[in-house]
């Protein structure tokens, strides 16, 4: 069996991610309950950090904690990758000396070339192109709230070329729900994650059409990191897939709201929806804990099994 990474969705199969956000739930109960698990004593995770975060670093750097592990804060200011080393060098040296890497970066590539020249499962924490443990999240939390999300329909409002976008259209393959995505010309997704799930994903320009009975309904900053400069352009663009009260009206009785956080209110969302009842971004945002756990400990169970 090769090396187990974390990339993408895909990297599971249905089985599998199923197997991890049941795992998730089970984790979060334990720790609920008080009941000491620590099954990563003596083992340690690198975190190699291009871009900042708040829920991405403290969930991974809690969640080693919480199993008994240790990790490694990495900023470019910290490793010779600010420096010019090559990817390939780093990947080669850091992954003798840790059990896993987790990689929050801009480019999918450099994580993926990482992820070939490493020794040890590497985890994607997110890039320009997929966003899969936010997802872990996302589904973990909906399964809670409404249960399994098999048959059901999502909606998400937005950017439709983002990373949140794309690992959702993975998850409705996987899952086997319908993902409408409603996001302008030339906002839409890439053609080829697209292309891979078939009709489980399809565009609805009209978000009214799009929300219309929805049993979930996302979005995410119509603004990521280094967009800065098109920050006007894209408010005006994107102004017509606010998530509102009266969108959320066309939803279906039981829908909730999920955001991946940091929320701009009044722009992507309004404060009545992200901060009303049918809203779970907070849950969402604590599951990133529980999922992750569960994640590092599918990957280095299933790196445990390839070595026997």
């Amino acid at each position: 069996m090769s090396m187990r990474h974390f990339l993408t969705l895909r990297d599971l199969s249905p089985a599998e991610l199923r197997q991890i956000l049941a795992r998730s739930i089970e984790l979060k109960a334990m720790l609920k309950a008080g009941e000491r698990h620590t099954p990563f004593v003596g083992k340690t995770l690198a975190m190699i950090f291009d871009k900042s975060s708040t829920r991405t670093r403290v969930s991974f750097e809690v969640g080693m904690a919480q199993f008994g592990g240790h990790s490694l804060f990495l900023s470019p200011r910290d490793t010779q990758l600010g420096r010019g080393e090559p990817i390939e060098d780093t990947a080669r040296v850091l992954s003798r000396m840790v059990d896993l890497v987790m990689i929050r970066t801009f480019a999918h590539e450099k994580l993926e070339t990482f992820a070939a020249h490493s020794r040890v499962p590497v985890i994607n924490g997110l890039t320009d192109l997929h966003h899969p443990c936010q997802l872990l999240a996302d589904l973990m939390t909906y399964m809670e709230q409404r249960g399994d999300p098999a048959g059901r329909v999502v909606a998400y409002l937005g950017d439709g070329a983002n990373n949140m976008a794309h690992s959702w259209i993975e998850a409705a393959s996987l899952m086997g729900f319908t993902l409408r995505i409603s996001t302008p010309e030339g906002y839409r997704p890439d053609a080829g994650i697209l292309a891979a799930v078939g009709d489980a994903a399809q565009i609805v320009a009209d978000p009214q059409e799009a929300v219309r009975g929805a049993d979930l309904i996302v979005t995410d900053v119509w603004t990521s990191m280094g967009q800065e400069e098109e920050a006007a352009e894209r408010r005006l663009i994107l102004a017509p897939y606010q998530v509102n009260g009266a969108l959320m009206a066309r939803a279906g009785p039981e829908a909730v709201f999920m955001h991946c956080l940091p929320a701009h209110r009044g722009e992507e969302v309004t404060a009545e929806v992200i901060d009303g009842p049918q809203s779970v971004v907070w849950d969402e945002a604590e599951n990133r804990l529980h999922a992750q756990k569960a994640l590092m400990e599918f990957l280095l169970g299933a790196q445990a099994a390839e070595r026997m």
